[in-house]
């Protein structure tokens, strides 16, 4: 991932938190510029369209309405344009069976939401200086949770 300019995905069908997650990155050093879509069904329409640029990462709630993170998850490695997009789940959730059914299905990191501002910059500056190919090549579940 090259860290001169970062195009960023966000699908979260809170409002609040889609808001919050902006703010968090405006004060993350970087150039970068992000996305933000309500739900999975807005973020696979955008992602599909041949014409729209691909992001460098995706960040995705799992709990959303019409269509969930788990479903837009198994859609984007299906893709072959868009099955090498980095996905970082971005959940309230950190039920055993939700980390254990995306680390399956192909998602390179789990972030579970974060409530407090500080926090949340520190693991968003952690999440886009990942080594992404390192991740990628040698996935497991161990560096798969990011915690703070």
């Amino acid at each position: 991932m090259h860290l001169s300019h970062l195009h960023i995905m966000l699908a979260d069908d809170d409002e609040d938190d889609r808001l919050f997650f902006t703010e968090a990155f405006e004060e993350v050093k970087i150039k970068y510029s992000i996305t933000t879509f309500k739900d999975g069904v807005e973020l696979m329409n955008h992602l599909v369209k041949k014409e729209n640029p691909l992001p460098d990462i995706i960040f995705l709630d799992l709990n959303m309405p019409r269509k969930s993170g788990l479903e837009c998850l198994k859609e984007i490695r299906d893709n072959e344009r868009l099955k090498n997009i980095s996905v970082a789940i971005y959940s309230t959730s950190s039920s055993e069976q939700d980390v254990e059914q995306t680390f399956v299905l192909g998602a390179n990191v789990y972030i579970k939401k974060p409530t407090d501002f500080t926090d949340l910059k520190k693991i968003l500056t952690d999440v886009v200086h990942i080594n992404w190919q390192y991740i990628t090549d040698g996935l497991n579940k161990d560096s798969f949770i990011m915690n703070l």
